[in-house]
């Protein structure tokens, strides 16, 4: 066996670990696996990986900065892949962002939508972008996300936008609190949205070291990347 072929190998056995757990972690929760979507986080690593993933039947992919994002979707056109981006977003780069991303999870403030709503796509002009609100679950204004007093406002504005579609709520769990009680409120807070638009009822949260709370929570779209990839090599 090559040391390619060997590579591919292993990547195959992390992913199906993974997928294990996930089963397990649904099943614990009295949910079915079928019902959520794991979007493996490939930050860093080469478009050749995500070629492997796809060979292993992975469709859903997930970038948190917007060069590498973008570079990969090119590179990996002919692939029936969806783009998630997981990262923040800059205002001056999201008509670029528009051009690949199926999903974007980091949508925390109306400056960003507005800035979308200017994408055109003159050979889709139907088109629409998955938007999930990001949710500060901190005290620091600093983390991204809106602040809870704010997610009405936001999912109003996603709501009247003709490129976005509500799909429900994202957030990071902060390391200083269990994440079972963060992904408590997380699921709150996707009440209330539901309560504007009662069809955005997805939850994106969940990385590899707190899926299983998520699940347990009602999380929906998982974001897992090193238990999948390895480790990430060096940024360029």
């Amino acid at each position: 066996m090559s040391n390619e072929q060997a590579g591919i190998a292993a990547l195959g056995e992390r992913l199906e670990r993974v997928r294990a757990g996930i089963a397990d972690a649904a099943g614990a929760a009295g949910r079915s696996a079928d019902e959520l979507t794991l979007i493996v986080v490939t930050k860093f690593h080469p478009a050749s990986l995500v070629r492997d993933l796809a060979e292993l039947g992975v469709r859903d992919v997930g970038e948190n900065r917007h060069q590498e994002a973008q570079e990969k979707s090119a590179e990996l056109a002919d692939l029936d892949l969806n783009w998630h981006f997981i990262g923040q977003l800059q205002t001056k780069k999201a008509r670029q962002a528009a051009r690949y991303a199926h999903a974007i999870h980091s949508i925390d403030r109306e400056r960003l939508v507005d800035a979308l709503d200017g994408f055109e796509d003159p050979e889709r002009p139907d088109r629409t972008i998955d938007a999930f609100l990001q949710i500060n679950l901190t005290d620091d204004p600093g983390r991204g996300g809106v602040a809870p007093d704010g997610i009405e406002g936001l999912a109003e504005r996603v709501l009247a936008s003709p490129l976005l579609r509500l799909r429900g709520v994202m957030a990071v769990a902060p390391i200083e609190e269990e994440a079972a009680s963060a992904f408590a409120r997380l699921a709150g807070y996707s009440d209330r949205v539901r309560s504007l638009a009662p069809e955005a009822d997805a939850i994106s949260a969940g990385m590899t070291h707190d899926f299983a709370e998520a699940i347990a929570a009602g999380a929906t779209h998982l974001r897992i990347g090193s238990a999948i990839t390895g480790n990430r090599p060096d940024p360029r």
